[in-house]
């Protein structure tokens, strides 16, 4: 019995050890682990950012080209029942009334009429009717509906009957800045809604460095609906990307 329990105990004893010998081989220090931690941490720092503003961007482009969409849907809907623009009732106020016929077809929360900034807190649009949508857009309304825009003809001789300055996350969200969450749209004649320096806009002839690289004021609206990206930012004031050599254009679309 003796016997047979020491082989036992032995055998008990090698099986052990060898388990302890791969734990030892595998087995991390405090000071490696933390210094993992570390590494990854640093990583974490310097990507993150980045990967968030990309993300953010990716989700501006896909609410901004939602909302073209909706505003065309909108705009269709109210020509069905109110006939073509220039032949609304010229009022006091063709903004008002454009402002009221749009809020019609959308699921609006508060409307702000001419001199209220609630809804729209810069001065740029004072005069201008404005509200907020269900999904916390701010939408700004210019109207003229005699569209005697004709200093912003577009290539094949339509004309402006109004304006849509949009902020896609309404007036206490975002950075409140042109080109970053404002963009602008416009009513033309026979097209519909478009957006504001899009490739074909005369407005800006298609000119990417003063419609855009230099002044977002506007101009980066086409831009965002045409390409689906907002590489712009990546860029300077001439389009040249920061991190390539990459010159953006209506063909270089992106600074990858």
């Amino acid at each position: 019995m003796n016997r047979l329990f020491t082989i036992f105990w032995n055998k008990y004893l090698s099986r052990t050890n060898k388990k302890q010998c791969t734990k030892n081989i595998f087995a991390f220090t405090l000071a490696e682990t933390l210094a993992v931690i570390g590494i990854i941490g640093v990583i974490a720092a310097l990507t993150l950012p980045n990967l968030n503003q990309s993300t953010g961007n990716k989700e501006t482009v896909v609410k901004l080209q939602k909302l073209y969409s909706d505003l065309n849907n909108v705009y269709g809907q109210a020509i069905a029942v109110y006939g073509p623009i220039q032949k609304w009732p010229k009022g006091a106020d063709h903004s008002v009334t454009f402002s009221d016929r749009m809020r019609d077809f959308m699921k609006n929360t508060k409307y702000c009429p001419p001199q209220n900034t609630t809804c729209w807190p810069r001065n740029d649009n004072l005069s201008l009717p404005s509200f907020i949508t269900a999904d916390g857009s701010t939408f700004v309304v210019w109207g003229d509906f005699n569209c005697t825009g004709t200093e912003e003809l577009t290539p094949i001789n339509d004309v402006v009957c109004g304006s849509i300055p949009v902020d896609i996350d309404g007036p206490n969200k975002g950075s409140n800045a042109n080109g970053i969450d404002r963009f602008t749209f416009i009513i033309s004649k026979r097209n519909g809604i478009l957006p504001r320096g899009g490739q074909s806009d005369a407005w800006t002839q298609g000119n990417l460095i003063n419609g855009c690289f230099k002044d977002r004021w506007a101009g980066c609206t086409g831009w965002v609906i045409e390409n689906g990206n907002m590489d712009y930012l990546k860029a300077d004031s001439n389009g040249k990307c920061k991190n390539s050599n990459v010159t953006l254009s209506w063909t270089n679309t992106s600074c990858k």
